[in-house]
Parts: C-alpha cells; sequence; structure tokens
C-alpha cells in the first residue's frame, strides 16, 4: 500500500488538492448567487490553480523547477505544463472581460512569488501582506470572476459575497501560519509572530463570526446561504480550536483545505434540500 500513501502525497505536493479547493469554491459561488458558472471558468480556474501554486511553490529559482533533475519535482514539472495547457485551451471559451480579471490574478500571483523588491525579495516574504494577497487572489477567483464571466451586475451582495470570501482565505491561512512558524524567519512578521499562535486563533475565531453576521447585510439573504455560512462559521471555529503549533502531517496540508469542498458539498445537499 505504499504506492497509495506516494500517490497521495504526489497529490497534495502537486497542488491538485488546493485546485479542488478553489473549484469548489466557485461552484459555492453559483450556487449563492444563483449564477450558472458553466464548465470553463472553473476548469480554467481549476488547472490554472495547479500551474500557478506549483510556480509559487517551485518556480521562483529555476533550478528548482525549470532545471530539475530531481525525478519527483520533473513529474510535478509535467503535471503543472499539462494543466497550464488545459488551463489556456478553456480560457479561450471566456469573455475578454473574464481574461482582464484572470491577468489580474496572473500579476498579483507574480507579484506574490518574483522577487521585486530589494529586501524583501517578493511580497509573500512581508508577513501580513502576504496574507491580504492571498486572500485578494482567492476572493477575484471564486467570486468576482463568475460575475465577471457571465455579465451579471457587480450589486451589493456580490461585494459582500467577495468580502466574505475574503475573510474566509485569510481564516484558513491561521493554521498554516502557525504551523510554519517553526521555519519562518522573525524578520517576516508573520501573524502567529506578531499576535501568538493563540491570539491568532482567538483572532480567527472573531473573524469567523464577522464572516457569518456579514451575511445578514445582503440585500437578499436566502435561507441556503444563512445555513451554509453557519455551518462554515462552526466548521471555522472548531479548526482555530483544534489548531497547534505542532501539527500532524496532513492537517493543514489536507484537512483544512478540504474545508471548501465539504462546504460546498452542504451547499449541495441544502440546495436539494430547502
Amino acid at each position: 500500500m505504499k504506492w497509495l500513501g506516494r500517490f497521495f502525497d504526489f497529490y497534495l505536493d502537486a497542488s491538485i488538492h488546493v485546485a479542488f479547493a478553489v473549484f469548489s469554491l466557485i461552484l459555492a459561488t453559483g450556487l449563492i448567487l444563483n449564477i450558472d458558472v458553466g464548465r470553463h471558468l472553473p476548469f480554467s480556474i481549476f488547472f490554472g490553480t495547479i500551474a500557478c501554486y506549483n510556480f509559487v511553490k517551485y518556480g521562483v529559482e529555476a533550478e528548482k523547477y525549470i532545471l530539475v533533475a530531481n525525478r519527483y519535482h520533473k513529474n510535478i514539472q509535467f503535471v503543472s505544463l499539462i494543466a497550464l495547457a488545459v488551463a489556456v485551451y478553456h480560457a479561450f471559451f471566456l469573455t475578454f472581460e473574464t481574461w482582464l480579471g484572470i491577468g489580474a490574478i496572473v500579476l498579483l500571483t507574480g507579484l506574490y512569488a518574483i522577487p521585486i523588491l530589494p529586501k524583501k525579495g517578493n511580497l509573500r516574504n512581508l508577513g501580513l501582506l502576504k496574507i491580504i494577497l492571498v486572500g485578494m487572489v482567492w476572493a477575484i477567483s471564486t467570486v468576482l470572476l463568475p460575475v465577471i464571466a457571465f455579465k451579471k451586475p457587480m450589486v451589493w451582495d456580490v461585494c459582500i459575497e467577495a468580502l466574505q470570501r475574503f475573510i474566509l482565505v485569510v481564516i484558513l491561512l491561521v493554521p498554516f501560519e502557525i504551523r510554519d512558524l517553526q521555519y519562518d524567519s522573525p524578520k517576516l512578521k508573520t501573524l502567529p509572530q506578531r499576535l501568538g499562535s493563540t491570539n491568532s486563533k482567538s483572532l480567527g475565531a472573531f473573524a469567523s463570526i464577522v464572516l457569518f453576521f456579514l451575511t445578514f447585510l445582503k440585500d437578499e439573504v436566502s435561507m441556503l446561504d444563512v445555513i451554509g455560512k453557519g455551518i462554515l462559521f462552526l466548521g471555522l471555529g472548531m479548526t482555530m480550536f483544534v489548531t497547534k503549533r505542532n501539527q500532524t502531517k496532513y492537517f493543514t496540508s489536507f484537512w483544512v483545505e478540504s474545508i471548501p469542498i465539504l462546504w460546498l458539498c452542504i451547499l449541495w445537499l441544502l440546495h436539494e434540500w430547502i
């Protein structure tokens, strides 16, 4: 059964799991905002996420991504190139406005990964700014792009949903930030380095409350949205409670990143029942 463990590790290391999380949030947006997101946009973002995340993780230094000798990383490189090709194929069916949105995401990803600052290198080394940037990319990808792609009006409810999605991603990053405390340089000034693990978890729990109650600021408040966000709020609060500095190997890389996938499944069930 060792091959199964190796396959599972590759599934995580090649960013396929996080791509499913992004894919799930796009479909969740469709359910909440009553948008038919089609298939080309979700698949373009799904495969684009694999390529972009692997570039961020492995591609900052050419010798780690382009000129690789390690067989394992060559396989990840191959999957990334195939994913990029499929993402471009699906992107050809999208509108010009959607292309502009994707361009903004690619630009933000480039700012995150490519060294552009004299002393800090890239923006991922700027502690809190890293969290804000990642939250923005996910909010644009999973909320604003579906609205733009299908030419829906950018109404107040869309803005609230985008803000909630931003907060969701920031909360999900807290366990990752706590996990990386043992590796991060003190110069990064990450959230746990500034506040400590306990206070960071408390902030994440408070943010989950804010996320839930923002639902009631929408002009059209559906039962699906209220119950769905309520369940999400409970799940995020529980995640903050069980998060600790010495985590198991798969706590963040699998379980935390599974929250959007599980949430989509709950929304699907609610959509059928309500």
